[in-house]
């Protein structure tokens, strides 16, 4: 008999974020590069005759109040496509802020699927995971591996970044949630052209990309001009940028310690924000 056991889902950061162009359907064309925290949720899974989500953790409350949300589309799509009930308990712990450009909600979605193919006993086959995964959301794909891709298109065509350099990040949310189609909406600048996937991610490559989101997010929440300040200050911070389309904004550090000395002073500075340390993992 299968025991519980739990399957985390790390937070993505956007390390840098390119709109270039717009489909006819609708959709954005973009390039990123999307990295992974060792901070996110957890997501528990036991056996149970039915199939019942829970939620807990810190920002648990946050979450809509719907039965129609992306775990449970996860589970209804893995349980069609291998043609089997739904069954067991997921509980779902909400580490991270909500609606926050940490990918949360893709990457509950990615492990939702890891989570019950382990549970339900099915196949190994993660490419199928990633596309059952890409009709959840652009950025689910990438979410099932958890490693460094730049990603193209609407976000689903994945080039692996093999030999990503370690990086040590400060994660700041000012806790306020930003619907990313409200971003969308508020973008007025000219689309971005193309890049070539790099050979080799390095710090000054970074510093000449950007996030072609901040001024429209900038507008939907303000605040997101004091995190990037209040990051910039931090000692020894190489870049302060925000992630996906806010409100979470990072710092990288080329060391563990500076991101966790620029974690203790921007707390002690601004105890109502979501702060924490994390590495790229």
């Amino acid at each position: 008999m299968l025991h519980s056991f739990q399957v985390f889902a790390p937070a993505k950061v956007n390390l840098f974020l390119h709109v270039t162009g717009k489909r006819d359907d609708g959709y954005h064309t973009l390039q990123s590069l999307m990295v992974f925290a060792d901070a996110g949720d957890t997501l528990s899974f036991a056996e149970h005759g039915g199939f019942i989500i829970e939620t807990a953790g810190p920002f648990a409350g946050a979450l809509p109040e719907t039965e129609d949300n992306l775990i449970d589309r996860a589970a209804r799509l893995l349980a069609a496509e291998y043609d089997v009930p739904r069954r067991g308990k997921i509980t779902l712990t909400k580490n991270l802020p909500v609606a926050s450009g940490l990918g949360g909600g893709s990457a509950d979605a990615a492990a939702a699927l890891r989570g019950l193919a382990r549970l339900w006993n099915l196949p190994e086959d993660v490419a199928r995971l990633r596309t059952l995964g890409l009709r959840l959301g652009a950025d689910v794909p990438a979410c099932i591996d958890s490693r460094a891709v730049f990603a193209d298109g609407i976000g689903d065509i994945l080039t692996a970044v093999p030999d990503m350099p370690a990086l040590h990040l400060v994660l700041v949310n000012p806790r306020v949630p930003v619907p990313t189609a409200e971003v969308f909406k508020r973008r007025q600048e000219n689309f971005s052209a193309p890049l070539p996937v790099p050979e080799k991610i390095t710090p000054d490559f970074l510093g000449m990309c950007r996030n072609d989101l901040t001024q429209a997010a900038s507008a939907v929440a303000p605040e997101i001009g004091d995190v990037l300040q209040a990051i910039g200050k931090t000692n020894g911070c190489r870049l302060a940028r925000m992630s996906g389309s806010g409100a979470t904004c990072f710092g990288f550090y080329a060391e563990a310690y500076l991101a966790r000395q620029a974690e203790e002073s921007l707390a002690a500075a601004h105890p109502s924000w979501w702060i924490r340390a994390a590495k790229v993992i």
